[in-house]
């Protein structure tokens, strides 16, 4: 098996060679070599209409402008390709673009011919080359494109100028670019984007025109451009009523004027995560590193594009004590946008990866207490995806997955990847020492930039550089069950906080007696939802009315402490909560929080289908369509009209 990947590795590099810019030497041979891992069985992406060991994308160039009256982006994307000797075809990915022509750099007509539409997928664009190693799509997106989100101005916190953001992970950027849209196939791109006057755009990439340049109709142009390939998913724009706050010299804030202060305030820290990253992972490659604090709707906690880290809201507590997002967004820098999974199988490459490093980095800036509080809540959330998962021989509690092209990847990849990742890569850690693991990690990364990796080559990595006198260790940690196999390993560590156990007596006191004498006070917030999440969910309601005239949950302004509390009141059915859900449900649409409080009221006998659904039908116009998407699946929508 060896021998034949090996072969099919250097088949697949002579195959192909890179088109478009790079930035260095290391660059132009990460471009070249990236089809090689492609060329694998692990490496064949079922998400994807693309074949890139014919022809691949190596550069898009992007000129559209943005039209929020019919809520379309329209232009050009320019492609640099590279093929095989014989390629007379590139096949691209495409989900309701408005085709409208396509012609070589020099202006002459191809063919092309979009196939048949798959509901998740989109369709095959397939374009045929004549020759051509440059190709120009003019086209325009769907009003409905799954990627972008257009904002009305009522929608948005200033109340006075619409908003656009795209989202294009795992599969939606095929929804507003015609590229290949898989994250094996690395790109490099440049982009200009023409905006109404009084608008600002900006992009996951270099700014080469922070207060864009006049253009006719009372518009303005901004350009970005990325020399360094990254998954066409990473691939992100916004365009508001945009203010900048710096925080240092390379780091800063961009939101709506309204928030720009706060935000700046509660990500101060950012230079300290930096350090500690580059630290333990080695040098960030990516030039600057900022944060665009999005608008309440934003399906995610936060978005790890390259530059331009997108994050939500609700992590802005006022206390820095919800800012592992950030943290985990930036270690991404290296997992996920330095080294990233060739296929959604492979998803935990990006997730697991990262929430080890998120917990590093927390553990260097706040102190190993903290780190160890988040690690031991990562635990049970862990337990608990296990269980949502379908126990422990489900096969969607593997690392690596086997999606089937009957599968949304944005559905399918979940939890788990988070978690079991994260725990995997910590008993590595704890098997062979933090020293002998730190150096691992940094070397591997330097190993692998600006590629993309497989389940089997972190694998073969692994052995070949970790464990290479070591094979005992190897096989005591389990690797191919860890990766492959269902289920949590016996030898999974379990990081235990001593801060929790005076929490969990408190709890088990309180639900035994109600007294709320030993409740936490004056705690931390990780302390405070392990005490929530402690309490049983038959509690009762008299017991939940102490707490809530003891610490007005209900009203907190932590959106993790408020999501907590108002599961546990779901499911005693706590009418003084009713109010507080439906401002958190329709206020904000971090599918984090608002899934599975609409799977609680779903389950609810009697009262909470119809709860759930009066409720959706408010909030439902102002969600993302991925969370829009979740939630028309778990509360059974027909429409605006059948909310009994």
């Amino acid at each position: 098996m060896m021998a034949l990947r090996s072969i099919a590795f250097l088949t697949a590099a002579a195959m192909l060679a890179a088109c478009g810019p790079a930035n260095d030497s290391a660059t132009k041979a990460a471009t070249a070599a990236a089809p090689a891992i492609l060329a694998t069985p692990e490496g064949k992406d079922v998400n994807s209409y693309a074949n890139p060991l014919e022809a691949r994308v190596t550069h898009v160039a992007l000129d559209l402008a943005a039209d929020f009256d019919a809520h379309v982006l329209s232009g050009t994307a320019t492609l640099d390709i590279a093929t095989a000797r014989d390629a007379q075809k590139i096949v691209l990915d495409d989900n309701g673009l408005v085709i409208k022509g396509i012609t070589d750099a020099n202006g002459k007509a191809l063919a092309y011919q979009v196939g048949a539409r798959d509901p998740i997928h989109g369709a095959p664009l397939t374009i045929q080359l004549g020759g051509a190693r440059r190709i120009v799509i003019a086209y325009e997106s769907a009003p409905d494109a799954t990627a972008l989100q257009w904002m009305a101005p009522e929608q948005t916190l200033g109340k006075k100028k619409p908003y656009l953001f795209t989202q294009g992970e795992a599969i939606l950027n095929r929804t507003w670019i015609p590229t290949q849209d898989s994250p094996g196939i690395r790109q490099t791109w440049e982009a200009r984007i023409t905006v109404p006057d009084g608008l600002t755009a900006v992009m996951s990439g270099e700014s080469q025109s922070t207060l864009g340049e006049t253009a006719p109709g009372n518009r303005r142009t901004f350009s970005f451009g990325m020399d360094k390939p990254v998954a066409p998913y990473l691939i992100a724009m916004a365009i508001g009523d945009l203010r900048f706050k710096a925080i240092d010299d390379t780091m800063g804030v961009w939101s709506e004027p309204a928030m720009v202060d706060k935000a700046a305030a509660e990500f101060a820290d950012l230079g300290k995560f930096m350090e500690a990253a580059e630290e333990l992972y080695g040098p960030y490659r990516w030039g600057r590193y900022d944060v665009l604090v999005l608008p309440p709707s934003f399906p995610y906690g936060g978005m790890e594009n390259p530059t331009l880290t997108f994050a939500t809201p609700t992590i802005i507590a006022g206390d820095k004590s919800l800012v592992s997002v950030i943290a985990h967004e930036l270690a991404h820098s290296w997992s996920g946008n330095l080294v990233t999974n060739a296929t959604w199988d492979d998803f935990w490459l990006n997730e697991g990866f990262t929430t080890y490093a998120e917990n590093r980095i927390i553990e260097r800036v706040y102190g190993p207490e903290r780190a160890a509080m988040e690690a031991d809540l990562l635990w049970t959330d862990m337990e608990q995806a296990v269980d949502e998962a379908g126990g422990p021989t489900s096969k969607l509690t593997q690392l690596h997955l086997d999606l089937t092209p009957d599968m949304d990847p944005d559905t399918a990849t979940g939890q788990i990847a988070y978690d079991k990742g994260a725990t995997f890569l910590r008993t590595i850690e704890q098997a062979v020492g933090r020293e002998k693991w730190d150096a691992y990690l940094k070397a591997y990364f330097d190993r692998h930039a600006f590629q993309p990796q497989t389940s089997a080559g972190f694998l073969a990595d692994l052995r070949a550089n970790l464990f290479k006198n070591d094979a005992a260790t190897a096989q005591k940690i389990g690797l191919d069950q860890w990766v492959y196999q269902p289920g949590i390993p016996a030898n999974a560590v379990h990081v235990k906080s001593t801060a929790f156990v005076p929490i969990d007596k408190a709890a088990a006191t309180f639900a035994a007696t109600g007294d709320i004498a030993q409740a936490p006070r004056g705690v931390s917030t990780q302390e405070i939802l392990r005490f929530i999440n402690q309490l049983p969910r038959d509690i009762g309601n008299a017991k939940l009315a102490t707490l809530d005239a003891a610490f007005h949950w209900s009203t907190t302004g932590n959106s993790e402490i408020r999501f907590a509390w108002l599961e546990l009141a779901i499911a005693n059915h706590y009418p003084p909560a009713g109010a507080s859900a439906e401002d958190f449900l329709t206020s904000q649409g971090r599918r984090k929080f608002v899934a599975p409080l609409f799977a609680d009221l779903m389950d609810q006998p009697g009262w909470g289908p119809a709860v759930a659904r009066r409720l959706y039908a408010k909030a439902r116009p102002g969600y993302h369509p991925l969370t829009v998407g979740t939630i028309d699946k778990i509360v059974g929508w027909k429409g605006a009209d059948a909310t009994k």
